[in-house]
């Protein structure tokens, strides 16, 4: 799913602060931030889980393609307005965890908050789809729902989805450079990440999954109790996330530089 390119922390605030490199050590407002991170995330699989209890069950619209585009349009534009909402605003809106890696790697994220954003995001996946149970009950359980954890389609192996969710990401991150490199490409950012989302989960939704995201599978895999495969949908989004910002900061790929100081999340 998401790129759940969320969004980078450059995009989300006028106000850089040039005086710390993301290598620093936290700054004060990184409990707040990851505060907004879990409960975005929440939010996110909240409405994912809910999406897929009525697209897919059979008391629902009962799959097939369609279903696909229409919960990828719905959380392309969920995502998008989590990433514009004054709690996005805060702490850069990334509710990926493979985004935050990408922005690290870019040099425009703190290295040391990365840990702190991806379990607050991990967290969050867990509490939302535990909510989703709590809202539509035992329906969400059960198949064909449990609890929207992702799977791969027919002779889909480990090896394909791996290469399908780290291109997502990958070609995210070079995508993360050329807005970042650009005032305007900023302000369109948290659109573009939307349009991805959503023509993600709808064309390789039913392909690989589609999920492009560690906490859009952490929180469903755990509590549906199929955790076989989520060592892919983890390993698959971080690594393209790293192999994508490297060849944007090392190769200078499609002649995106970003010469702006590393740019932080609103402060309190």
């Amino acid at each position: 799913m998401t790129l759940t390119p969320a969004r980078d922390a450059a995009a989300r605030v006028p106000d850089p602060v040039p005086s710390r490199s993301p290598s620093s050590s936290p700054s004060p407002g990184l409990l707040r931030r990851a505060v907004c991170e879990f409960g975005l995330t929440a939010l996110l699989l909240l409405a994912v889980v809910s999406g897929v209890r009525w697209l897919f069950a059979p008391d629902g619209y009962g799959g097939g393609g369609v279903a696909f585009a229409l919960l990828g349009a719905g959380v392309g534009v969920l995502l998008g307005a989590l990433m514009l909402s004054a709690p996005g605003r805060w702490s850069g809106g990334h509710l990926n965890p493979a985004v935050t890696v990408a922005l690290w790697r870019l040099g425009v994220f703190p290295g040391r908050e990365v840990v702190p954003y991806v379990v607050a995001q991990l967290g969050g996946s867990v509490a939302g789809t535990w909510a989703a149970g709590l809202v539509w009950g035992p329906v969400v359980a059960g198949p064909p729902v449990s609890y929207a954890v992702v799977r791969p389609g027919p002779g889909w192996g480990e090896g394909a989805v791996v290469a399908a969710e780290a291109g997502v990401p990958a070609g995210s991150a070079l995508l993360l450079a050329g807005l970042l490199a650009r005032p305007v490409g900023r302000r369109l950012l948290p659109y573009a990440v939307g349009l991805v989302t959503a023509l993600v989960i709808a064309v390789l939704g039913p392909l690989s999954g589609g999920s492009a995201n560690p906490a859009r599978q952490f929180g469903p895999a755990l509590l549906s109790g199929e955790v076989g495969r989520l060592w892919v949908y983890v390993a698959g989004p971080v690594l393209g996330a790293v192999a994508g910002a490297g060849l944007c900061r090392g190769a200078g790929a499609l002649g995106v530089r970003i010469t702006r100081p590393p740019v932080r999340p609103r402060q309190p």
